[in-house]
Order: structure tokens, then C-alpha cells, then sequence
């Protein structure tokens, strides 16, 4: 299984912190966003290699970073310097595939989450269930789910889902960790050639549940979201690694 990071973004809502600095490389604690997530992710054993897809603009950042870990990491350049010019989270997946001719099962994340429990819990609950898997929480704030992926379900299968609905259908959020299988993560190229949105990372999994079971782990935790300098703040204040 490899693990595909997403941290080709230009996090604006940071500046000027992020201005010319990758948010994912920012410390939070006694580590940077990264670190949280790959260590805990290592300690587990199932990932063979780490993918972190960068743009041109941070490219040195990240590559001076994973030539200190003693694990397996590509960086991938998606070419693009500027927000405008970005491709977009599941055009950078397709882009990493395409680069690197990925054929395994993959897990897919945010590269500016940290959470306070185990991803490896996650992939245990997908190699259970096996199929493609996604997280869950539920989330009371309407104006938080129509900003949000939000999920039908029946029981822990997906049923559909949809990216910043008006009109949210259920208060089941989908967050930035997906768990991909080897054949559903080959179909992203064809659900972009069907219209599938490529923007937010989410897009594809509201493609595939149409096409595909999916299952969906409830957090047994919390994930603290660094989108603004008053949230980056907050988690300075808050987070206490994994619990």
C-alpha cells in the first residue's frame, strides 16, 4: 500500500505565513504537520512508500524534508507556482499516478491535518471491510457541512455523497483521509473524463460511491483542520498528538 499526501496547495488564507513556506512542513508542537502524520502512519507497518505531491513553487522544501526520513518518500512536482494555476486535488492524484505508473492500494491525505488518534486504525477497518473506505463525523453546524463533503449513508455504506451542498442531506462529514483500492483508484482518469469536479479531494469519492462500494469509519477522535492563522493558533493551544 503506498500512502499519497495531497501538499501541493498554496494555503493563502495563512499568508503571509505560507507565503513563501509549505502549510503541511509548518510545526505544530515539537513536530511539523507532516511528521505527526508520518510517524504514526510508519509505526503501523502497512505503508511501502510515501508520495507527497508538491507544486514547483515548494518543491525544495519538501525534498530537503524527506531527505532526512529514513522511510521511503517521493516527491512529486505537479509543475504548477500559483494558486491560480493549480491543478487540483484529484488532478494531482492522477497526476502522481500517471508520474509514477501506481498500480497499489492507496491511502489518500490531506497533508494539513493532524489528528489525535491512529490512521492505522482506518486501515484496519479497510482491509476488513475491503473495499474503498472514507472517515466520517457528524458535524451539527449547517454552515460547517455546506462547506464540507457531506455523506448519505446506510448504516457505514455509502450511499452517495456531495461536495458543499446547499442543502446538506445528513450531518456526516467526509474528511481528507480516503482509502482507495487498487482497481477504484485507477478509475479517476475516466471519472474526470465523465465531469468529475477535481478541485476539492472528495469529488471522486462522490463519483465512485455511484460506481463502487464504499464504507465509512466513524473518527474516533478528532481532526484539527489548519486552514486560517486563528486556527493555526488554536491548534498550537489544543493539540496534544495522539492520545
Amino acid at each position: 500500500m503506498v500512502c499519497i499526501i495531497l501538499a501541493a496547495g498554496y494555503a493563502t488564507r495563512l499568508y503571509p505565513l505560507t507565503e513563501h513556506f509549505p502549510k503541511p512542513l509548518l510545526q505544530v508542537g515539537e513536530k511539523t504537520i507532516l511528521d505527526h502524520l508520518l510517524d504514526d502512519l510508519v509505526s503501523g507497518g502497512s505503508i511501502s512508500e510515501f508520495i507527497v505531491i508538491s507544486n514547483h513553487k515548494f518543491l525544495h522544501h519538501f525534498q530537503e524534508w524527506a531527505n532526512t526520513k529514513p522511510c521511503k518518500i517521493t516527491v512529486v512536482d505537479d509543475g504548477t507556482e500559483t494558486n491560480e494555476t493549480r491543478l487540483g486535488a484529484v488532478m494531482d492524484i492522477q497526476f502522481a499516478i500517471d508520474t509514477l505508473h501506481l498500480s497499489d492500494d492507496a491511502l489518500v491525505i490531506a497533508g494539513d491535518n493532524v489528528l489525535d488518534f491512529s490512521l492505522n486504525t482506518f486501515i484496519d477497518y479497510a482491509k476488513e471491510k475491503n473495499t474503498s473506505c472514507v472517515m466520517r463525523y457528524f458535524e451539527p453546524d449547517t454552515k460547517r457541512l455546506s462547506k464540507s463533503g457531506v455523506l448519505e449513508l446506510d448504516g457505514d455504506k455509502v450511499l452517495q455523497m456531495e461536495e458543499k451542498p446547499a442543502n446538506p442531506k445528513s450531518n456526516w462529514c467526509c474528511p481528507p483521509f480516503y482509502f482507495y483500492k487498487k482497481a477504484d483508484i485507477s478509475g479517476i482518469r475516466s471519472a474526470i473524463e465523465d465531469g468529475c469536479g477535481t478541485d476539492a479531494p472528495g469529488s471522486y469519492v462522490a463519483w465512485l460511491c455511484k460506481k463502487a462500494e464504499i464504507h465509512a469509519m466513524e473518527m474516533p477522535g478528532r481532526r484539527y483542520d489548519i486552514g486560517t492563522l486563528e486556527s493555526y493558533k488554536a491548534v498550537q493551544k489544543t493539540y496534544h498528538g495522539i492520545q
